[in-house]
């Protein structure tokens, strides 16, 4: 097992962790914003960091061109893809969560 091996097996693992992460987020978060703005920031991060370790597993190739393009593409797309959503769920008259409506969503019967 190589150097550059042992170095994709980190930033895959890596990707991996993250991705884990999100999906915790995802779970845990009281609102749409914050879980669109942890799914966001952790999708773009894991999926740059999945990309980049197959490229130095696959070393210098037209693949790895292709996945560099890829890995451009996502970051530039998935962050703008969010605050799309964000911005439209705003306009469309969803509000954000705060603190001190905690005992508000209760009397609506959301969560806790």
């Amino acid at each position: 097992m190589g150097i550059s091996a042992i170095i994709a097996i980190i930033l895959i693992s890596l990707g991996t962790f993250f991705m884990a992460v999100g999906s915790i987020g995802l779970i845990r978060l009281p609102d749409f914003y914050s879980r669109a703005h942890a799914q966001g920031k952790v999708d773009t991060l894991a999926l740059i960091l999945i990309i980049l370790g197959l490229v130095v597993l696959e070393g210098f190739t037209l693949n790895s061109v292709k996945l560099l393009l890829i890995v451009a593409f996502v970051a530039l797309t998935n962050p703008t893809g969010t605050n799309a959503l964000t911005n439209a769920a705003y306009r469309f008259g969803l509000r954000p969560w705060f603190k001190r409506d905690r005992g508000d969503r209760k009397k609506r019967g959301g969560r806790k």
